[in-house]
């Protein structure tokens, strides 16, 4: 399983660890992944997606998942997550 979240694709970035004496050693900085379960209004469901603990708070910002993934590019989002933006728009077009 991958470490990169499912709706903006952030995922691990390298970086140094410096030491007090200005030693430099690689490490890698990976994003802080929550597993869960989301609302969506349109759909009556919920969905499991693996997300970071930021697009959480922009998902909460911009007024729940579905206002997220219509905003949201499809180049960002994972392929269980453009699964349901698609689902999501039918079931708009539908209604």
């Amino acid at each position: 399983m991958s470490r990169r979240c499912e709706l903006t694709g952030k995922g691990p970035m390298s970086g140094n660890n410096v030491s007090h004496a200005n030693n430099k050693t690689r490490r890698r900085f990976l994003p802080n992944l929550t597993e869960t379960a989301l609302m969506s209004e349109t759909l009556g469901r919920t969905v499991r997606l693996r997300v970071s603990t930021s697009a959480l708070r922009t998902v909460d910002h911009r007024g729940g998942l579905d206002a997220f993934l219509d905003k949201a590019k499809d180049a960002d989002l994972s392929a269980n997550a453009l699964k349901v933006k698609k689902a999501i728009a039918k079931a708009q077009a539908t209604a």
